[in-house]
C-alpha cells in the first residue's frame, strides 16, 4: 500500500469514527487538568451543573465534551472561562460518592473543537466538530521529532522522583505517534495553559514541538531542585561532620582532665571578653554564659542567643573614656566659634567645667535645651561634646512609643536587641559621651508602654549608675554621661521626668541676631556647599536684613538658610552661564571662569528680588493706626512669639456675643468672661447701661484657618469690647497681654520674651503686661526690649489709659 493510500485509509477510519459522535454535546468544565485522547481518567464532581452534563452524556451515547477552565478558581465558570480546544471522551463508569460527589471515569476518544455553545442552563452544551490528527510514519521531520521527545521523556523520567519506571515501560510499548504524544503530554507535571497548547496546535508536527518545549523547560527546572538538593546536603554533611569532631574533642578533654575550651571558633570571643576590662559582677556572669555556651550543640538555637549577648556585652564600652578639656578659654571659645548669642546655656557649660575642675567629677547634670525649632538647640549640644573632647551621640525620640525601645528587649524574644541607651552607649565607645536625648517632647505611650517613664531611670542621678538594660541583664554605669535633652515645648515634657531636667530656654533671635548668624555662620558654609568660595561675592547687611524681614517669618534660621542658599545656586547658574560657553570639560579651566573670580559681585535688593520674586510677608507697620475696636494682642507659638489684632464691632440684632476666627475653648471663655466684666462694671467704664442691649457683639481674630486657644487674650479682648463699645480708638503702638478675671485682675502669662519680639519685630513701640511677669522682665536682654516701654499692670483699670490713643475719664463712684 502506498502513502497516499495509507493517509486516505486513516481518514476514513477516524470519519467512522467521529460520524458517531453526536453534534451536539454536554460539557464538563474541568479543574487544573487536561484530558487527552487515549487517557482514561478518574473525575470528581460536585457541581449541580456538572452533575446533570454527565446524566445528559449517558442519556446521548454516554459522549461528553472536556474542557479545561482557564481559571481553576471560578466556582461558576461561563462560555468565557472555558477553552475551546478539548477532548471528546466517553463515560466508563459512574460511582456516588458521600457528600453528594460522583467519580466519574473517563476514556479521551479524540480532540474536539467547540464551534459554538449552545446552552448554558442547567448544564452546558455545545456543538463540537472532532478534530482528525494524521500522522506520516514516511515523514522524516515527523520521525526525528519522535525520537527527540522520545530522549527527552526518558530523561524527563529519570530525573523526576515522582514518576515510577514502569512509566518508561508502558510508553516503550507505544508504536503510534499519536499515542505516543498524548501519553508523553499526559505524564508531564505543567500547568493548564502550557498542557492545552498541545490540543490547539494544527498538526502532529506542531504538537510535537510543544511537547518538546513542554519537556526541556521541565528537566532544566528538575536539574535546578537536583543541584541545590545535593548543595543542601552537603552543607547539612559538613555540619553533622564539624558537631561530630566537636563532640570528639571535648570526650578526649574531658578524659585528659583539659579545661582550656579548645575551640577556635570561640577563643576570639573569650579574647574580647577578657580586654573589655568589666567589673568584677558582670564579669563573672559573662564567663558563666561562655562555660554554658562552650557546652551548647552549635546546631542550638541557643548558640547563636548567647553567642550575640556575649559579643554585644564585650562591645560595651565598661571602663574606657575620654579625656575631658578642662581649659574654660579653649571651652568659651570653641562655644563662641560656633553659635552667636546663646549666653545663657553657654554660662551653664562654662559653669559645669569650672565644677568639674575644681572636683574632678560631676553628677547630676541634666541639661534641657527648650526654644522654638531652628534656634540652634541641636548644633549647641555638638559644640559642647567638642568643646569638651568628649564623643557625641544623638538619640532620637520623636515618635518613640515603646518602653523596649529604651530598655530593650529580653533575650528569650527572637530579634532581641539592646535598647536605644546602650546601643547609644555602644557606639560613642567611652564611658562618658555626651547623648543628645533629641525631641524628648515628642514622645508618646500605647499599650507596649510609657517611654518617659523608662527614661526617669536614666535621666536620675541617684538611679542611673546602676542602669539595667532588659537584654543585657546587667548593672550599666551612666553617672558618667553628659545627657542633654531638647524640646520645643516645656509643658509637653511629663512631670516626672521635667522634675530631673534643668531646663534651659532659648528664645527666638530677633532680626540682628539673625543677620549676625547669617554673616559668621550660614553665608560661608552655604558658599563653600555651593563652590562659590573661590568668587568675591557679597552680602550688605541692608540685603540680609531684606531676606529677614520681607522672606521668612521665623524664630530660627532654618528658613533665611534655604532662601540665602536658593538666591546662591541661582548665581551660581548665572555663573557657569557666562564662564562655561562652549566649554567641553569643567568651566573651572575657562578663561572667563577665572575672570570673573576676580570680580566683586554684590547681591543687592534688585538681585533679592529678582531671584526670590515677590516679597513673601509684608511690613505690619501700616496697621499700627488708631482704631475703634480694634486691639493689638501677642501670641506664643511653637515657631516663636505672633502680634494677634483683635477686632470688635457691635450692632443691632440678637442679644449674643459671636466669636469667629477658630477659636478654642479657653479663648472663648476668656472673651466671655471679658464681656461679662464689662458689663458689671459699665458705670466704672463710662459706658451706657444698655450698651449691648439689642445688640449683637462680634469678636474676630484675624487668619481664620489658624486655630486659636490660651488665655493670655483676655485683656486684649477687653480693651477692643471696651473700645467698640465707647466709640473711642486705641492707640495702635500699644500691644498687650494677659489674662483676665471677672474682677478685672490681669493674671501672669508665659512666653513673654518670644511675644515682645514679635511686637518690636512690626514696629510696637509699647507693651502691657501683667505685674505678675516682672521677674520675667528682669531676665530678658537689653537688646531685646530695646526700644520697647513694657508698662507692668495688675488691673484693667491700670491700662485703660494706656491703652486707649486719649487718656480716657473714669468715672468714679462716691
Amino acid at each position: 500500500m502506498t502513502t497516499q493510500e495509507e493517509v486516505l485509509s486513516s481518514i476514513e477510519e477516524a470519519e467512522k469514527r467521529s460520524a458517531t459522535v453526536p453534534s451536539n454535546l454536554p460539557v464538563l468544565p474541568l479543574r487544573d487538568i487536561v484530558i487527552y485522547p487515549h487517557m482514561i481518567f478518574p473525575v470528581l464532581i460536585g457541581r449541580a451543573s456538572s452533575l446533570k452534563s454527565v446524566a445528559q452524556a449517558l442519556e446521548r451515547e454516554k459522549y461528553i465534551m472536556l474542557l479545561s477552565q482557564k481559571n481553576a478558581q471560578t466556582d461558576d465558570p461561563t462560555f468565557e472561562d472555558l477553552y475551546t480546544h478539548g477532548t471528546i471522551a466517553k463515560v466508563l463508569q459512574v460511582m456516588r460518592l458521600p457528600n453528594n460527589l460522583l467519580k466519574v471515569l473517563v476514556e479521551g476518544m479524540m480532540p474536539g473543537t467547540v464551534t459554538e455553545f449552545t446552552q448554558a442552563e442547567p448544564y452546558m452544551e455545545a456543538k463540537v466538530t472532532p478534530v482528525s490528527i494524521f500522522a506520516n510514519e514516511k515523514d522524516r521531520h515527523l520521525k526525528a521529532l519522535v525520537r527527540h521527545a522520545s530522549e527527552l521523556f526518558h530523561q524527563y523520567v529519570k530525573e523526576n522522583r515522582g514518576l515510577p519506571p514502569e512509566v518508561l515501560g508502558a510508553f516503550e510499548n507505544i508504536d503510534e505517534p499519536v499515542r505516543k504524544l498524548f501519553y508523553a503530554a499526559a505524564n508531564v507535571e505543567q500547568k493548564v495553559d502550557a498542557k492545552q497548547k498541545i490540543l490547539m496546535a494544527p498538526s502532529i508536527n506542531e504538537q510535537y514541538v510543544e511537547l518538546i518545549q513542554m519537556l526541556s523547560s521541565e528537566i532544566e527546572l528538575l536539574k535546578l531542585e537536583v543541584d541545590i538538593d545535593s548543595k543542601v546536603q552537603d552543607q547539612i554533611q559538613k555540619s553533622q561532620r564539624k558537631y561530630i569532631i566537636q563532640e570528639q574533642i571535648r570526650a578526649l578533654q574531658k578524659e585528659l582532665g583539659d579545661d582550656d575550651d579548645g575551640d577556635i571558633e570561640l577563643s576570639p570571643l573569650r579574647d574580647a571578653l577578657e580586654k573589655a576590662d568589666m567589673p568584677e559582677q558582670v564579669k563573672t556572669k559573662a564567663f558563666e554564659e561562655f562555660d554554658r555556651l562552650k557546652k551548647t550543640p552549635s546546631m542550638s538555637p541557643e548558640f547563636s542567643v548567647n553567642r550575640t549577648w556575649l559579643e554585644v556585652l564585650a562591645s560595651m564600652p565598661w571602663s574606657s573614656r575620654t579625656e575631658d578639656d578642662l581649659d574654660i578659654g579653649h571651652v568659651r571659645g570653641i562655644l563662641d566659634e560656633d553659635h552667636y548669642d546663646l549666653e545663657k546655656p553657654k554660662d551653664r557649660v562654662l559653669e559645669y567645667i569650672s565644677v568639674l575642675n575644681l572636683v574632678g567629677s560631676i553628677r547630676g547634670q541634666i541639661l534641657c535645651f527648650v526654644g522654638p525649632p531652628g534656634v540652634g538647640k541641636t548644633s549647641l549640644a555638638k559644640s559642647i561634646a567638642r568643646a569638651l573632647g568628649r564623643n557625641f551621640v544623638r538619640m532620637s525620640l520623636g515618635g518613640v512609643r515603646d518602653e523596649a525601645e529604651i530598655r530593650g528587649h529580653r533575650r528569650t524574644y527572637i530579634g532581641a536587641m539592646p535598647g536605644k541607651i546602650a546601643q547609644s552607649m555602644k557606639r560613642a565607645g567611652s564611658v562618658n559621651p555626651v547623648i543628645l536625648l533629641d525631641e524628648i517632647d515628642k514622645m508618646s505611650m500605647d499599650f507596649r508602654g510609657d517611654p518617659s517613664a523608662a527614661l526617669l531611670e536614666v535621666l536620675d542621678p541617684e538611679q542611673n549608675n546602676a542602669f539595667n538594660d532588659h537584654y543585657l541583664e546587667v548593672d550599666y554605669d551612666l553617672s558618667n554621661v553628659l545627657f542633654i535633652a531638647t524640646a520645643n515645648v516645656k509643658y509637653e515634657i511629663p512631670a516626672p521626668l521635667l522634675d530631673r531636667l534643668e531646663v534651659i530656654e532659648l528664645s527666638s533671635y530677633m532680626e540682628h541676631d539673625k543677620v549676625e548668624i547669617a554673616k559668621r555662620h550660614i553665608l560661608p558654609k552655604l558658599l563653600e556647599r555651593h563652590g562659590l568660595q573661590d568668587f568675591q561675592i557679597e552680602f550688605p547687611v541692608a540685603s540680609l536684613r531684606k531676606i529677614v524681614r520681607e522672606y521668612t517669618r521665623e524664630a530660627g534660621v532654618r528658613n533665611l538658610e534655604r532662601e540665602i542658599a536658593s538666591v546662591l545656586r541661582k548665581l551660581a547658574v548665572s555663573i557657569v552661564e557666562k564662564s562655561g560657553k562652549g566649554a567641553k570639560k569643567s568651566v573651572k579651566l575657562t578663561p572667563a571662569y577665572k575672570k570673573l573670580t576676580k570680580k566683586k559681585i554684590t547681591v543687592t535688593d534688585s538681585i533679592i528680588e529678582g531671584f526670590l520674586k515677590a516679597p513673601r510677608f509684608k511690613a505690619k507697620e501700616k496697621e499700627l493706626s488708631n482704631k475703634v475696636g480694634v486691639a493689638m494682642g501677642l501670641a506664643w507659638t511653637q515657631m516663636g512669639g505672633e502680634t494677634l489684632p483683635v477686632e470688635v464691632t457691635i450692632m443691632p440684632g440678637a442679644e449674643k456675643l459671636t466669636l469667629t476666627g477658630k477659636l478654642g475653648d479657653v479663648m472663648k471663655e476668656s472673651a466671655m468672661a471679658a464681656l461679662s466684666y464689662i458689663r458689671s462694671n459699665y458705670e466704672i467704664l463710662g459706658l451706657d447701661a444698655d450698651f449691648s442691649k439689642g445688640k449683637e457683639i462680634h469678636v474676630h481674630v484675624p487668619e481664620g484657618a489658624i486655630p486659636k486657644d490660651g488665655p493670655s487674650a483676655g485683656i486684649t479682648m477687653t480693651m477692643a469690647m471696651l473700645s467698640a463699645a465707647s466709640g473711642k480708638p486705641l492707640n495702635g503702638k500699644v500691644a498687650m497681654t494677659g489674662e483676665v478675671t471677672l474682677r478685672g485682675n490681669v493674671l501672669p502669662i508665659g512666653g513673654l520674651n518670644e511675644k515682645l519680639l514679635a511686637a518690636r519685630r512690626i514696629g510696637i513701640t509699647t507693651v502691657i503686661v501683667p505685674k505678675q511677669n516682672e521677674r520675667d522682665i528682669a531676665d530678658l536682654t537689653p537688646a531685646n526690649v530695646e526700644g520697647l516701654t513694657i508698662i507692668p499692670v495688675e488691673t484693667i483699670m491700670e491700662a485703660i489709659p494706656i491703652a486707649f490713643a486719649t487718656p480716657k475719664k473714669s468715672k468714679v463712684k462716691n
